[in-house]
């Protein structure tokens, strides 16, 4: 048997020193890593998680924005099982399909609500939010193609969104740390500015006012490139990677204006947003707009098994369908039969727990309730949120809104202080955001709010330690 085989007869610096050997993190620098070592999770219940030193964390981040019926649950797991005992894998190419990969496409159509003329009876399948974009690429292209317009090939996104880490996905994204790495962005992909009030607002405007100026943005981007060039914008409904940037009520009516008026299409990214996150099975409805294509991954598992997709609006199905012949696109594990049943339990789950209306109702509104209190410590300039996301910018002056020196790294040192006391809280730069699982009660929300305040008390005291504040 190999030496490394059993978990549990390896200390943690061995299994840190194994890791440093051998396993590339995503997101990471490496030699950094190594110098330190990983911190390793053993297991996981509810809300929580533990690591191989004993210490339990509340899990803020539902992983990384996806485990939204919590961990271990016994019927995904069965749902798993029976379905590798049954036909663990078989691919979608070759006019072959299979039982839970047809159920699944025909839940989610029935589950996305149809917006004006715009319905989704369809679904393209990936592993992930990442190929889900590079479906996207692709899908519009051919769509512009076969209309006889394929000079129409450029997709405007926004700066300081993502859309994930390929090639394609890291372009649409706008994230500059990932452009400065592998020639991005590929041709034919633009971007405009995030509409984000507290940071980009000028004196005196208001949310709405600033929240039409900023989607007035791609309406200039499209005339500066060319209407007769622009294939489609994609944009996340709230950015999550992003901080959590949450657009005014006026940017989305704005934003539909526009690409009706210049015919483009519409792609929704929901990979973190949909099912249940912002209190709705699909976020285009709760912000009332009307995409041609909605990606999707993460919390349609809950994250148990890799699945990913796109749900292909009737706009461009029609036109696939009716006039495209073989489209030359696809991956071996499009409709994976285990990751499509573990789906399936997965939204059994969320509709018997009425998870999508508590995250609506009661649940959302008492999270909102109790994140917004913390607005009233020196170092919160704003606290939001949306559904269950959440999202605060730490400040040096409340008053005036100033902001901390990037060289100051506000955002890790609160977090570090959350991870040593309990708590997983993401930070992107100043911004310390959350998403927790929405089979959360109020009394593990309130713990929650204990374990933040508690973080911003010690991210205060370092700081005036260090003369910063």
């Amino acid at each position: 048997m190999n030496a490394f085989a059993d978990k549990q007869h390896l200390s943690t610096r061995e299994i840190q020193a194994l890791d440093s050997a051998h396993f590339l993190h995503p997101f990471t620098d490496f030699k950094d890593l190594a110098s330190r070592g990983a911190r390793i999770i053993t297991h996981a219940q509810g809300i929580y998680v533990w690591d191989s030193e004993g210490e339990k964390m509340l899990d803020a981040m539902s992983g990384l924005w996806c485990v939204n019926v919590g961990y271990a649950r016994q019927e995904l797991a069965d749902a798993a099982y029976r379905q590798m005992m049954t036909l663990p894998f078989y691919n979608s190419f070759f006019q072959t399909t299979n039982l839970p990969a047809v159920q699944l496409a025909a839940r989610l159509a029935a589950l996305a609500p149809p917006v004006g003329e715009r319905s989704f009876a369809h679904v393209f399948y990936s592993s992930s939010g990442s190929e889900s974009n590079d479906s996207n690429v692709r899908m519009v292209r051919r769509y512009w193609d076969l209309l006889g317009q394929p000079e129409r090939k450029v997709i405007i996104g926004r700066l300081n969104a993502y859309h994930g880490s390929t090639m394609a996905g890291a372009s649409l994204g706008g994230m500059s740390g990932m452009h400065a790495q592998g020639d991005l962005p590929i041709p034919n992909i633009a971007h405009i500015g995030q509409p984000y009030f507290f940071e980009n607002g000028l004196p005196g405007e208001t949310a709405d006012e600033f929240g039409l100026r900023a989607a007035g943005w791609l309406e200039e981007k499209i005339l500066a490139l060319g209407p007769d060039r622009v294939a489609a914008f994609i944009a996340e409904p709230v950015q999550g990677a992003g901080g959590v940037i949450i657009a005014p009520d006026s940017y989305w009516p704005e934003i539909q204006r526009i690409v009706d008026k210049y015919g483009i299409l519409l792609i929704s990214d929901e990979v973190i947003c949909a099912f249940g996150r912002v209190g709705h099975w699909f976020a285009y409805e709760k912000f009332g707009y009307q995409p041609d294509l909605v990606t999707f991954a993460k919390a349609v598992t809950s994250g148990y098994i890799p699945l990913g997709g796109v749900m292909v609006g009737n706009r461009v199905a029609k036109v696939l369908i009716e006039q495209g012949g073989e489209f030359t696109h696809g991956y071996t594990y499009s409709g994976h039969p285990v990751a499509c049943a573990v789906a399936l339990a997965n939204l059994d789950i969320m509709e018997r727990e009425q998870l999508v209306q508590r995250v609506k109702g009661e649940l959302g509104a008492y999270l909102a309730r109790r994140f917004g209190e913390l607005s009233d410590h020196p170092l919160v300039g704003l606290a939001e949120t949306c559904g269950f996301m959440a999202g605060l910018v730490l400040v040096k002056n409340k008053a005036t809104r100033a902001r901390f020196h990037p060289d100051a790294a506000v955002g890790m040192l609160c977090r570090g202080h959350c991870f040593n006391n309990g708590l997983i809280m993401r930070a992107v730069g100043d911004r310390m955001i959350i998403a927790p699982p929405l089979v959360m009660t109020t009394a593990e929300i309130d713990e929650m709010i204990r374990l933040i305040r508690l973080a911003l008390n010690l991210t205060q005291q370092d700081l005036k330690q260090k003369g910063q504040l």
